[in-house]
C-alpha cells in the first residue's frame, strides 16, 4: 500500500523545526501562507548563523589564522553543496550573489553589454517578475536591442507556437521564469532552451520559485544561466546563486570591481581573478552563504520528492476548497503548477481581503506581485495569493476558507 504524502513526512515534527510558526497574531494562531515571498527558516539554519557569529566569525580567503580558515572552509562547502543541488559540472560555475534580482542584473550588465548589439532581440514572457523585465529594458535602451514577449493563454500557460514565431537569427538571448511567482505555473523550460539554442541564443532561467519545489539539473536542462535566492529555499535573505556555464562565464567581463575579484593591481592595469571569484568583489555575505548549506541539508533530509508530493496534495486540497466559494476566481489554472493559488473575489479589493485575513492571523500576499504586465493581461490590478510550504496543513487551508467567507460577509 502506498503511503499518502502526510504519512511519509511527520508534519507536526517539521512544524516544531520552525519556531516562528508557534505564535499568535491578533489573538489567533499564525497561519503563514506567504511562502512564495519568503519561506520561514528551520532551526538548523538559525543555528548555523549563530554558530558562525559566536564561534568563527572572520573574513574569508584572505586570512591565514584559524578562524579565517574555518570560515573559508564552511563558505566553500556551501558552494560545493549548491553545485550538487543544481548538478552543475564544475564548482566554479557557482557564483554567489545577493539574490535572484542581483544575478539577473549581473548577466544583463556583463554578458548583455559585451555581446549584444543594436537590433539584437531578447525574448521574455508575459508572466515575468519585474526583476526579469526591467534589467533587459535597461539594456535595450542602452544598446538598441529589441524586447519580445511570449504571450500566455487564458489559463496562464505559455503559447509555445507564438514563441516559435518570435525566434529568428536576430534572437540572441532568452530569459524566462521557471515557475511563475504570481500563478505557480511551471513552464516547459527545457523545450524553451532547446528552441533558443537552435537559433544560437543564450538562455537564462529564473529559478526563484522553482528551487524549493522542483528537482533542478542544469546539465539536463542545458541552461546557460540559472538563478535563484536562498530565502525562498528555507535559507537566509540577502544571498543568491548564479549558475553559468564555465565557458560563457569565462568570456564575460567582471561587473563589480574591488577586493577578491583581482589577481594583481597596478596603476597601469589590473588582471582579474579566475572563476568564480571574478564575479564576487568585496566581502561577501559570509554567514548567510554558510547557512545555505544547512537549508539544503534540511531539505535533503526531508526528501525533495516527499516535500513536492506533500505540497501538491495541499495545492489540490486548496484549489478544490477555494473553487467552492461563490464569487472566487482562480488566476492561473495551467496544466502544471507548484503550491501557489492566486485568486480574486468579486466586488472585493485584494488589499481589503488581505487586511481582514490578517486580523484572523492568516498571512497571505496581496497586490500585483511584481508582475504588473501579467495583471494587465488578466485585466485586474492584483490578486490575493496563498502559497504553501512543507510546514502548512489542510487544517490551515480550512481556516483560510473560513476567513474568506468572513471577508465576503464583511465586505458585501
Amino acid at each position: 500500500m502506498q503511503l499518502a504524502p502526510h504519512e511519509i513526512l511527520d508534519i507536526e515534527a517539521i512544524r516544531r523545526d520552525f519556531p516562528i510558526l508557534d505564535q499568535l497574531v491578533n489573538g489567533r494562531q499564525l497561519v503563514y501562507f506567504d511562502n512564495a515571498a519568503t519561506t520561514q527558516k528551520p532551526l538548523p539554519v538559525l543555528n548555523a548563523l549563530t554558530r558562525y557569529y559566536e564561534g568563527y566569525n572572520a573574513n574569508i580567503h584572505r586570512g591565514i589564522h584559524a578562524l579565517a580558515e574555518k570560515a573559508t572552509s564552511a563558505f566553500e562547502s556551501s558552494r560545493r553543496a549548491i553545485q550538487q543541488f543544481l548538478n552543475a559540472a564544475h564548482v566554479e560555475e557557482i557564483i554567489f550573489t545577493y539574490g535572484t534580482t542581483d544575478g539577473i542584473n549581473l548577466v544583463a550588465q556583463t554578458y548583455g553589454r559585451r555581446f549584444l548589439k543594436e537590433g539584437d532581440e531578447i525574448i521574455i514572457t508575459t508572466m515575468e517578475h519585474h526583476s526579469n523585465i526591467v534589467p533587459w529594458q535597461m539594456l535595450c535602451e542602452e544598446k538598441g536591442c529589441v524586447l519580445k514577449v511570449i504571450p500566455i493563454d487564458d489559463n496562464g500557460d505559455l503559447i509555445l507556437e507564438e514563441y516559435e514565431k518570435l525566434l529568428s537569427e536576430r534572437t540572441k538571448f532568452v530569459s524566462v521564469v521557471h515557475v511563475s511567482n504570481a500563478m505557480g505555473i511551471i513552464n516547459p523550460v527545457k523545450t524553451i532552451i532547446e528552441k533558443a539554442h537552435a537559433v544560437g541564443a543564450k538562455v537564462l532561467i529564473d529559478g526563484a520559485q522553482a528551487s524549493s519545489h522542483l528537482d533542478i539539473d542544469v546539465q539536463d536542462l542545458d541552461a546557460d544561466f540559472y538563478v535563484f535566492s536562498a530565502h525562498k529555499l528555507y535559507g537566509p535573505t540577502g544571498m543568491g546563486v548564479l549558475y553559468g556555464k564555465r565557458d560563457v562565464l569565462d568570456a564575460m567581463p567582471p561587473w563589480r570591481g574591488g577586493g577578491e575579484m583581482i589577481k594583481e593591481v597596478t596603476f597601469e592595469k589590473t588582471t582579474y581573478n579566475d572563476l568564480p571569484y571574478k564575479f564576487e568583489a568585496g566581502t561577501p555575505n559570509i554567514a548567510d552563504v554558510i547557512a545555505v548549506y544547512a537549508a539544503l541539508e534540511y531539505l535533503e533530509t526531508l526528501g525533495k520528492k516527499n516535500v513536492a508530493a506533500y505540497e501538491h496534495s495541499l495545492l489540490e486540497y486548496a484549489t478544490e476548497a477555494l473553487q467552492s466559494i461563490e464569487g472566487l476566481r482562480i488566476i492561473g489554472q495551467g496544466a502544471e503548477k507548484i503550491s501557489v493559488v492566486s485568486f480574486v473575489l468579486d466586488g472585493i479589493h485584494h488589499q481589503d481581503t488581505g487586511v481582514i485575513l490578517d486580523q484572523q492571523g492568516i498571512a497571505v500576499r496581496t497586490g500585483h506581485h511584481c508582475t504588473q504586465p501579467l495583471m494587465r493581461r488578466f485585466n485586474i490590478t492584483g490578486t490575493t495569493r496563498a502559497s504553501f510550504a512543507v510546514y502548512n496543513t489542510k487544517e490551515e487551508i480550512d481556516r483560510l476558507v473560513q476567513g474568506l467567507h468572513r471577508v465576503q460577509k464583511m465586505m458585501l
